[in-house]
């Protein structure tokens, strides 16, 4: 395939989308940019339910937290739970201090030691749909782009300026050292 700008007479993926005119190209473009949006929709409905599972297990540790306390147990809430409710580390961790063998740091703070958080198999079947349909829409895109038509590309680099800009929007977490 060589590089080109074509638009009318243009065919995309399969012989059904033939673009025989100048409004049939202009609503690919259209289309194209959109589905780019969708990825980046996709990403952040991703992230979006990866942060509801952490929600949920850390809710599920604050009721454990909250009988063992009452119960006498030795255990405490993580300050590092607390200031970053509803946030998890890369590795989905949930961190939990035990008072009495938690290693002490440098500033003689005790030290949030992480306790992995596996989801059921259910959220993990409906993580991996999230991440089949990204993986198909991404897939699409590029079989698009590798029609190296120059506007099509184009509309896949405006696509993912207007994915990232709506779906990405979102704080930033600082962390002071």
């Amino acid at each position: 395939m060589l590089w080109n700008w074509y638009t009318v007479d243009s065919c995309f993926i399969s012989s059904t989308w033939h673009i025989t005119s100048k409004g049939k190209f202009a609503g690919s473009c259209i289309g194209v940019i959109c589905l780019v949006v969708v990825l980046e929709a996709l990403r952040r409905m991703q992230r979006e339910y990866d942060r509801f599972l952490i929600k949920q297990a850390q809710a599920h540790a604050d009721r454990i937290h909250s009988s063992t306390r009452e119960n006498g147990s030795d255990f405490e809430r993580s300050p590092v739970i607390e200031a970053n409710q509803g946030l998890k580390d890369q590795d989905n961790h949930v961190s939990i201090v035990r008072k009495s063998s938690s290693p002490m740091s440098s500033k003689g703070t005790t030290l949030a030691a992480p306790l992995q958080y596996k989801p059921t198999i259910v959220q993990q079947a409906v993580r991996a749909l999230i991440h089949m349909l990204q993986f198909a829409v991404a897939y699409f895109i590029m079989l698009l782009a590798m029609y190296y038509n120059g506007y099509i590309i184009i509309c896949i680099i405006i696509g993912a300026f207007l994915g990232f800009f709506l779906c990405s929007w979102e704080g930033i977490r600082i962390v002071n050292a």
